[in-house]
């Protein structure tokens, strides 16, 4: 039942990762982990490439995947651990979830040109190895190349700490509601998806609650758990202590399982480095397979 884990980590295979699923795992066996979750965005391409890299290490691969999904007028991220990645319905949502994320970015690409931006489709699909990017990954294309180029528009992103956070300050700027770049999700129903993902072996997890774009309350969560919400993750580099502590308490009240996850990217992330959540244990793994079908 001991061993650390970590529930939410994102592999090369992602718009905006960095690691390819090897060196994930031999990050998390030289650091002890027990357990991770690779839970790319909206895409299952680091597997089987990272289940044959934890059968060589020795370090467990719990699959899984981080879909975008949308809830009360809200996006929500599904972290679905233990899915049949390999399962045709799974395939069907992330087909609709790529097209609309390629057809978000494409909106976006062409706000920001009328913006007056020097960015297009073409140089984010190569930078983004043709996976569906995401607003941050936009963002962190334009941020290199305003760099190298010494744009003015750009340049309050690269002064002191605003260059750590540059990407996600840019999306609060530009693709936020209100902001001049803003595109409308259309990306599926987070509850569509919980009402037949959990007969495909998934056991729904809602990631970093607390998020700035989520901020999931009492009655969401009580929503979500009457259609199938089955974990939260309570431990995340999106949350203050204050926060943890709430959605502990709503997690125990709820009846929904805790979990731990950093999110940890890569270089879009550098504040995250690998094995930054300490919290997570191997129960909460057990705590979840319970909770399958």
């Amino acid at each position: 039942m001991d061993g650390r884990v970590d529930l939410h980590i994102h592999s090369s295979k992602s718009s905006d990762g960095s690691f390819t699923p090897f060196h994930l795992l031999r990050l998390a066996k030289e650091q002890g982990l027990r357990a991770i979750s690779i839970s790319d965005h909206d895409t299952v391409e680091a597997y089987p490439e990272a289940l044959e890299s934890s059968s060589r290490l020795g370090v467990e691969l719990i699959p899984s995947v981080e879909l975008t999904t949308l809830f009360a007028g809200r996006e929500f991220h599904l972290l679905l651990p233990f899915v049949h990645w390999e399962s045709r319905p799974l395939k069907r949502i992330l087909k609709t979830v790529s097209q609309a994320r390629v057809e978000e970015a494409k909106e976006r690409i062409a706000k920001l040109q009328n913006l007056g931006f020097d960015i297009s489709w073409e140089e984010v699909n190569r930078k983004t190895k043709s996976t569906p990017p995401l607003g941050v990954t936009v963002a962190q294309v334009l941020i290199d190349k305003g760099k190298k180029e010494k744009n003015p528009a750009l340049e309050k992103y690269y002064q002191g700490q605003n260059l750590l956070f540059a990407p996600y300050f840019f999306y609060r700027d530009y693709f936020m509601e209100g902001g001049p770049a803003f595109v409308p999700k259309r990306t599926v129903s987070l509850v569509d998806v919980l009402g037949f993902i959990a007969k495909d072996g998934a056991v729904p997890v809602l990631a970093h609650p607390g998020a700035y774009f989520e901020r999931a309350t009492k009655d969401d969560l009580r929503a979500l758990k009457e259609s199938g919400l089955a974990g939260l993750e309570v431990y995340s580099s999106y949350h203050e202590s204050e926060q943890i502590i709430f959605y502990k308490g709503l997690s125990e009240e709820l009846d929904l399982v805790a979990t731990a996850g950093s999110d940890f990217h890569g270089r879009i992330k550098p504040h995250i480095p690998f094995g930054a959540i300490k919290e997570g244990n191997y129960r909460m793994v057990e705590e979840l397979k319970k909770r399958r079908y």
